[in-house]
């Protein structure tokens, strides 16, 4: 087990900035996913962690040792790829035991670790059977028991599920956790997925343009997001975003998205919000934050009509799509609430949740 220090990592390609300084502190069995689109820097820093990538600046420590000399070999870190990389010649049992046998394991020793592995796998069933004989899922398992039989300090997953179908991908996901639970190793998890990163993390690092936007457990980075990046890329269906000015309005505040539409500021933002009064700023709101109006209590409910567009039933919930000056807005209706296209919709946004997003920087407010 071990824990992983990033200092002011930087990764140049010629006049390229890759990785731009980055400060990340993984403790000691902690799941830990980086997240972010294509491009953004995730993978060559996971690459880096593992030895593969050469830094340009800043030190990679584990256990308090910096390693940026060291070979990947002598890292004790354990990679699952995106492609399982079998040997397709081997049987699964050859193929989780190969590194140890390499490294002069005894038989017995090398037995014990493949069973175990197979046994938290699922996988006992398989061991004699070549890599053309399984699924893809079966063969991430034995990409995953290959590196679980090395019990390496750390290990390290590049997109491990992206060649999979959609319903093995949710399927593999379980599995991985599972397995975490079990195992308890410091893992580092790379994905574009930010479904993948809310099920599987204990902490989530979203990454854009090299750098870090903002690191949380998943559920703090959904309600809590610190700039509009993190808000538009966590989550899905995606936030609604609407250009707003922010009005006084006696002693409290308005936001004002149309000529027609204005919602009063819940009376406990309106101190952080006051200095921002007359500037142009996002309205931020989710999703399953604008629904079909019905009374609930909250103090904090905006009603207001909307002229429904698209409607797309989900079964469990019905996807509405309507227009607020211009800006195209999601809601989640009720599959009972009965919208229609081309219909007028009594809806209602909540308040509670919603975000103000300063254009310039693009942080939350």
């Amino acid at each position: 087990m071990a824990q992983v220090t990033l200092r002011k990592i930087v990764k140049m390609y010629d006049d390229t900035e890759a990785v731009r300084g980055i400060d990340l502190d993984i403790a000691d069995k902690e799941f830990v996913v980086l997240v972010g689109p294509s491009g953004c820097g995730k993978s060559t820093t996971l690459r880096m962690i593992a030895g593969l990538e050469e830094i340009s600046g800043g030190e990679i420590a584990v256990d308090g040792e910096i390693v940026n000399d060291v070979p990947p070999k002598d890292r004790d870190m354990a990679m699952v790829f995106q492609n399982y990389a079998l040997y397709p010649h081997m049987s699964v049992y050859q193929n989780m035991s190969f590194g140890l046998r390499l490294k002069k394991y005894p038989k017995e020793e090398i037995d014990k670790r493949v069973q175990e592995a197979a046994r938290i796998l699922d996988i006992k069933d398989l061991l004699e059977r070549k890599p053309r004989q399984l699924s893809g899922g079966q063969r991430q398992r034995v990409a995953m028991g290959r590196a679980i039989v090395r019990n390496p300090k750390v290990f390290l997953f590049d997109e491990p599920l992206s060649n999979l179908d959609a319903k093995l991908r949710v399927q593999m996901r379980t599995e991985i956790k599972r397995v975490h639970q079990k195992v308890r190793t410091t893992t580092v998890y790379v994905t574009h997925d930010q479904v993948e990163a809310m099920t599987l993390a204990d902490r989530v690092v979203v990454m854009n343009k090299g750098k870090i936007e903002q690191i949380g457990a998943p559920n703090f980075l959904y309600h809590s997001p610190a700039t509009r990046f993190v808000a538009g890329f966590i989550g899905s269906p995606a936030m609604n975003f609407l250009p707003c000015k922010l009005e006084q309005a006696g002693d409290g505040l308005n936001v004002r998205l149309s000529d027609t539409i204005a919602f009063a500021v819940p009376a406990e933002r309106v101190q952080r919000y006051r200095p921002h009064v007359g500037q142009d700023l996002t309205f931020g709101i989710r999703p399953e934050h604008v629904t079909e109006a019905q009374p609930n209590g909250s103090k904090n409910l905006a009603m207001f009509d909307a002229g429904i567009e698209v409607v797309e039933p989900m079964g469990n919930e019905t996807m509405v799509f309507f227009s607020i000056n211009g800006t195209e807005v999601c809601g989640r209706t009720d599959p009972n609430a009965g919208a229609k296209v081309g219909a007028t919709a009594k809806m209602a946004a909540h308040l509670d949740h919603m975000h103000l997003i300063d254009n310039a920087s693009g942080r939350v407010l």
